[in-house]
């Protein structure tokens, strides 16, 4: 039996992920956001593509983010992480990525041809 449209099921069949991120700029300037599609985000903030504060301060590097299945829990931990001092936020960073690594950094290269 196939779950109609409506149904709960139906729905926890077609979950979304939602994430919360930190972005940095090189001089690690920060920004924390929220987005249903990291990589969509993620590609807006490299390439500039939305004036503001990202790309006035080229914040380009993803150093840090986490995966939600409920938009309200990341809306809340987005919040949260919003309202914390900025050691706090670094701290959380380098729990996972001591070395500021983007995390990113692959997705987005074209592949090179074999040698």
């Amino acid at each position: 039996m196939v779950p109609g449209p409506g149904s709960r099921r139906a729905s926890l069949l077609r979950m979304r992920a939602y994430y919360v991120y930190i972005m940095a700029s090189r001089s690690r300037v920060l920004y924390t956001g929220v987005t249903n599609d990291l990589a969509r985000r993620v590609h807006e903030h490299k390439s500039s593509l939305i004036p503001g504060f990202t790309s006035t301060y080229r914040i380009t590097r993803l150093v840090y983010f986490e995966e939600f299945t409920d938009v309200r829990d990341a809306i809340a931990r987005e919040k949260q992480i919003k309202g914390w001092v900025r050691a706090c936020k670094i701290r959380l960073i380098e729990k996972c990525n001591p070395a500021w690594e983007d995390r990113a950094d692959l997705w987005f290269q074209k592949p090179h041809p074999p040698h």
